[in-house]
């Protein structure tokens, strides 16, 4: 039989959609692409973190169905979470689940293939436990997900996510450890720590944290990056930063999340710093590693946002000087506290607000890659064509050289000469 699989979202939507790959192909199924119009099982992985992403599982859902009515259409994640009741989704699926139950997800299509009777199980993610799932392969040849966390307990006044995802549950640190040495073995260089609060995890173990888990990782033999997917600037505590400073295998790039470079929308949205907070952890960072890539997300158009708080946020972003970074526009969601809150922005100011901050992230990001022109870096090719291998620094610089495709996932030293398009174009030395 044929499996087609598609998903939406997060690095965590990937890893799970991943394992269920792996169990499709145990159990003997052919895995397709989900153009393939003939797939005798469709599985949607949906996300809802922004309406576009709602947009976007109901799409896939309804095209699922459209191209074989004969298939069976399974849909799972945080979408399908809060959408039980959506009859104009549900009539389209035959198997729906939620966050929870996910490594069964093959077991309950096999279910509905013997039956042939609809199966809904939406559970709540209040009360469950971590859902253990684990990876010794990936579909990227070079870098490897590892999913150490799910949920999140920090109700920002704009995130569904909390809801969806429920409380912080980590992953048992043995079986972490375990499990990134099984994709040393098989060759993986490079492991991405991905969680919905990656640093918070170990929140709900007893005596251990994230800062741990990355001291047991440093000492996996083979394993020579680390690389952690985002974390929140108030997770950066001394401990932190300590692993950070001795460790030889975390990369130099960190992704931490701004959302907003002005103190009052900081406020409204019930983050928990401020500027002057997150910019002295960021200085905190460079002089332990002068040369961190750090990116970022920002939030345009939240309710309530000035023309003055905008500006605030694109001379903060000029002032911690990021490698790069991703906007959004605020997307209300139903059953926050921002959906409700006054001073609601048009689509059209939110789009100019974006273009406007796009514009100063590309700036800031080609100035990045330029300095590293004349620099001789270690890359980790991950793809072939034509000649040429495209891979990531440990910075996350995006290189280009001429090589082997037997290249492919081990690290090459690579001089850099020209910087053309969002891409650094490098030497062999």
């Amino acid at each position: 039989m044929k499996v087609a699989v598609y998903t939406l979202g997060c690095k965590v939507n990937t890893y799970e959609s991943e394992y269920a790959i792996k169990e499709f192909k145990k159990r003997g199924y052919d895995i397709v692409d989900f153009s393939c119009d003939d797939a005798d099982v469709y599985l949607i992985n949906t996300c809802t973190v922004t309406n576009t992403s709602d947009a976007k599982s109901r799409k896939m859902i309804r095209q699922a169905r459209k191209k074989n009515k004969h298939a069976v259409i399974a849909a799972m994640g945080c979408f399908t979470q809060i959408r039980d009741n959506d009859n104009a989704i549900m009539d389209y699926v035959d198997v729906v689940i939620g966050n929870t139950n996910k490594s069964s997800i093959v077991d309950l299509i096999e279910e509905y293939i013997k039956n042939k009777k609809n199966i809904l199980k939406i559970e709540n993610v209040l009360e469950t436990n971590f859902d253990d799932m684990e990876l010794d392969s990936f579909s990227t040849r070079t870098r490897a997900l590892v999913k150490i966390e799910d949920g999140c307990e920090n109700f920002c006044s704009y995130c569904i996510i909390p809801y969806v995802r429920g409380k912080v549950r980590s992953k048992n640190p043995e079986k972490v450890i375990e499990e990134v040495k099984k994709l040393v073995n098989n060759g993986y260089k490079e492991v991405v720590l991905t969680g919905i609060h990656t640093g918070h995890y170990g929140s709900d173990l007893n005596d251990y944290d994230f800062s741990d888990l990355l001291s047991e990782l440093e000492k996996i033999d083979g394993l020579d990056r680390i690389r952690i997917s985002s974390i929140e600037i108030t997770e950066l505590n001394d401990k932190f930063l300590n692993v950070l400073k001795n460790s030889k295998k975390i990369v130099n790039h960190i992704h931490i999340p701004l959302q907003a470079g002005s103190d009052h929308v900081l406020k409204l949205m019930n983050r928990k710093y401020d500027k002057s907070y997150y910019l002295n952890k960021i200085n905190k960072i460079r002089k332990i590693r002068p040369d961190m890539a750090v990116t970022t997300d920002v939030i345009v158009g939240f309710p309530g946002e000035s023309k003055e708080d905008y500006n605030d946020t694109l001379n903060f972003v000029r002032e911690v000087n990021f490698a790069g970074g991703h906007v959004f526009p605020f997307s209300s969601r139903r059953g926050t506290p921002a959906a409700k809150m006054a001073g609601q922005l048009t689509k059209e100011e939110k789009h100019i607000r974006c273009k406007g901050l796009i514009n100063i992230f590309e700036e800031l990001e080609e100035c990045y890659y330029k300095k590293h022109i004349s620099n001789t870096v270690l890359v980790i090719p991950e793809t072939y064509k034509d000649g040429y291998l495209t891979g990531h620094t440990d910075n996350y610089l995006k290189v280009k050289l001429e090589g082997c495709k037997e290249l492919i996932g081990n690290e090459v030293k690579v001089k850099l000469y020209e910087y053309e398009d969002k891409i650094l174009m490098g030497k062999i030395v």
